[in-house]
C-alpha cells in the first residue's frame, strides 16, 4: 500500500511541475531528479539498501519550496512521509 501512494504522490507532483512550474530552471530539474531518484529507488527497492539521502533530499526540497510553491512542498511532505513509512 505504501508503495502504490508514494507512486500516485509522484504523480501528482509531476503534475503540479507541468501546471505551476518552478520560477527557474533549476528548480524544476532538481525536482524531475529527486523524482527520478525516488523512481530508480522504488524499482529497486528489494535488490538495493534504502537511501537515507533520499529522505535528506526531499527535505531539503519541502525547504526549498515552502514559500514559493507550498502546494508542491505539502506534496513532497507527503513524499517523505511514504518514503519514511516504507523504512527507506
Amino acid at each position: 500500500m505504501p508503495a502504490s501512494r508514494l507512486q500516485q504522490e509522484l504523480i501528482d507532483l509531476q503534475h503540479q511541475l507541468k501546471t505551476n512550474p518552478p520560477h527557474t530552471e533549476e528548480d524544476r530539474e532538481s525536482l524531475e531528479m529527486l523524482i527520478r531518484d525516488i523512481e530508480l529507488q522504488m524499482a529497486h527497492e528489494e535488490s538495493t539498501k534504502p537511501d537515507s539521502n533520499l529522505v535528506d533530499g526531499v527535505n531539503l526540497a519541502v525547504e526549498r519550496f515552502e514559500v514559493s510553491h507550498p502546494t508542491v512542498a505539502n506534496t513532497l511532505r507527503s513524499i517523505m512521509q511514504s518514503l519514511v513509512s516504507m523504512g527507506i
